[in-house]
């Protein structure tokens, strides 16, 4: 849907509808975001440079309820910019700000159906499709931190989940043990090995889960979503200002966010590498990420989230790995492929990941207990 044609009077429709400044000019296509379709829009002054804003149609086909998803992230942005003010931050900068409505709201439907938001344009940032540095993955780690830290007094319990069951991995085995049974597309002959490697760590998917339906782990804002370049980096330091792309903030643990950053990031290859060999999970790596998300969000945490870090991390990865078996099974239907195979590779790479995190466990905790006496 990202990027799809929006002709020009809609353009306008949505501009004539937002309290914006200044003189509408026009909008042209940004971003590489695969989601929904998105806009940077030129306003211009009397006098002096443009202003910019982002436009976001919002893709309702995965999030089908944009109230509440925006009920979500304007909670969640007006107590970040609350935080932010107290500690002396820049809250035009260093958080989203939502432009609302001429009735106040944060969201308008077009004559079309479609829905729509509006950002302040955050200037003089740049976005990373990938680390070029291990500097860069710190600074997406300390962003994230920041991120935990500044919203560790929310309710969490206040969110809407945008996407049911997102993280429970208990419901992701089921859904992948019943697609080993159905076996739709007669594919399941195929991959027993990966089916075995799913099965044997079967128990392991109701530990997180378990412990946050016990209290053993606090409910958390979880951003889910926690690519390099869903944070904002300043052009002139490099530094991590603004977490981005808060569609998925939902209700969670902080460890999801931490694990999943791991599982992405500290991977020596690419998540559909067909060679295993080049893939490994960098202990150099998880070191400079754990540094800078405890450095961070330490102080935030308590000792039992710090010390399930590990296991958050080989969750994370192992539950990617057979949510792309499960479409594998399915015939390919959530996960876009552009070759066949692909997804099975895609799930071999996360289950190569898990037993390397296996191999290198003791090594993985010494890591995480370093960085909590430091920061905790």
């Amino acid at each position: 849907m990202a990027h799809s044609k929006i002709d020009h009077k809609l353009i306008h429709e949505v501009a004539d509808a937002f309290a914006t400044e200044y003189t509408f000019v026009g909008a042209v296509p940004y971003g590489s975001g695969h989601i929904n379709d998105t806009l940077v829009a030129h306003y211009q002054p009397e006098e002096g440079h443009c202003k910019r804003y982002i436009f976001q149609r919002i893709n309702t086909s995965i999030f089908t309820n944009p109230h509440e998803l925006m009920e979500n992230i304007q909670n969640v942005t007006s107590f970040l910019r609350t935080c932010i003010i107290k500690e002396g931050g820049d809250p035009e900068r260093e958080t989203l700000n939502i432009v609302l409505t001429h009735d106040g709201k944060p969201v308008y439907q077009d004559s079309e159906g479609g829905f729509w938001r509006v950002y302040n344009f955050i200037e003089n940032t740049v976005t990373l499709q990938q680390a070029k540095t291990p500097e860069d993955f710190y600074a997406s780690a300390v962003a994230f931190g920041n991120f935990q830290r500044k919203l560790a007094d929310f309710d969490a319990s206040k969110l809407h989940e945008s996407i049911k069951n997102f993280h429970n991995t208990k419901v992701r085995f089921e859904t992948f043990e019943k697609a080993v049974t159905e076996d739709i597309m007669g594919r399941a002959k195929d991959v027993e090995k990966e089916i075995q490697f799913a099965m044997e760590r079967k128990e392991e998917t109701a530990i997180l889960v378990d412990m946050l339906e016990r209290g053993e782990l606090p409910l958390r804002v979880t951003h889910n979503d926690t690519k390099l370049n869903n944070v904002l980096l300043d052009e002139n330091t490099g530094k991590g200002i603004c977490v981005i792309d808060l569609d998925t903030v939902m209700p969670g643990l902080a460890g999801y966010d931490y694990g999943d950053s791991i599982r992405f990031g500290a991977s020596t290859g690419a998540e559909d590498e067909t060679d295993l060999s080049k893939i490994n999970m960098s202990l150099e790596l998880f070191d400079i990420y754990t540094k800078g998300f405890m450095e961070t969000a330490g102080s935030a945490l308590t000792a039992k989230e710090i010390e399930m870090l590990p296991m958050c991390a080989k969750m994370m990865t192992f539950e990617c790995g057979i949510r792309f078996l499960t479409d594998y099974l399915q015939g390919d239907t959530y996960f876009k492929t552009h070759r066949p195979g692909q997804n099975l590779d895609r799930c071999r790479t996360q289950f190569k990941l898990v037993y390397d995190m296996e191999q290198k466990w003791d090594a993985m905790q010494k890591i995480v207990a370093k960085y909590q006496e430091l920061y905790a």
